[in-house]
């Protein structure tokens, strides 16, 4: 059975209320687990009764129980830790992009770093881009591939979001260095965010075409998925404009 209505998902999110405030957080935490994370519920759902917990439990007792949360390995964990830690952006981003990252790697799966990095650092990305850009520059020298994975999937998510164009060009630049890649995480996140690109904004793509069909330090993935994402954007405008 999957729970898909916002009026079972409250009494549930009520229940695990009463238990913080009569219990604590770590019997919270137990509770969320059985009750939110171990039936089938749908993604914004999850998030509904994320944003339901955070209006009532201080900021500071929410980051203690997605530290125990994300343990459990559980999807709908990240799909929880990703919105608490998206709301915590306002106040640390710096600390919310550490803590997304740790959560990533505790994860150690493609979905984990999507889940996470849409609702963390793509989030960020369309409230404070050009702070968050300067942390995703950082981002892109780290060692752990899903860490820089992350940085497609921002950008993927910010661009169809309406990150300014501004923004996408310093995105698009940003994956431009990361062009010649080899993991297979990396390229796929990367090839993502740069086809999301092309599809919105292709006059940027024109406008780097000679980086873009420079072999030396630009592998033939990424070109594949620019080309793909310009024959989208053909599509796209077809479908508005026909």
């Amino acid at each position: 059975m999957i729970i898909s209505a916002k009026s079972i998902i409250k009494p549930i999110t009520e229940s695990c209320l009463a238990v913080y405030h009569k219990k604590g957080v770590d019997a919270l935490v137990k509770t969320i687990y059985t009750e939110l994370l171990t039936p089938k519920i749908r993604f914004p759902l999850l998030e509904y009764a994320t944003h339901l917990l955070c209006d009532e439990i201080p900021q500071k007792q929410q980051l203690i129980a997605c530290q125990q949360l994300i343990q459990y390995r559980t999807i709908g964990g990240n799909v929880m830790a990703g919105i608490v830690l998206q709301k915590y952006a306002e106040k640390n981003l710096r600390h919310a992009f550490s803590l997304a990252i740790e959560y990533i790697l505790v994860g150690n799966e493609w979905y984990c770093c999507d889940i996470i990095a849409e609702r963390v650092m793509g989030a960020a990305l369309l409230k404070e881009p050009e702070n968050t850009i300067a942390l995703l520059k950082k981002l892109a020298k780290h060692k752990a591939d899903f860490a820089v994975r992350s940085i497609g999937v921002a950008t993927h998510y910010a661009v169809k979001k309406g990150l300014k164009k501004i923004h996408v060009e310093e995105m698009f630049n940003l994956l431009l260095l990361l062009a010649n890649a080899s993991e297979f995480h990396t390229k796929t996140g990367i090839g993502w965010g740069a086809k999301t690109c092309a599809k919105f904004h292709p006059d940027i793509i024109k406008k780097y075409r000679d980086e873009i069909n420079d072999e030396e330090k630009t592998k033939q993935w990424f070109r594949t998925k620019v080309n793909i994402g310009l024959g989208r954007t053909y599509k796209y405008a077809a479908r508005y404009t026909g």
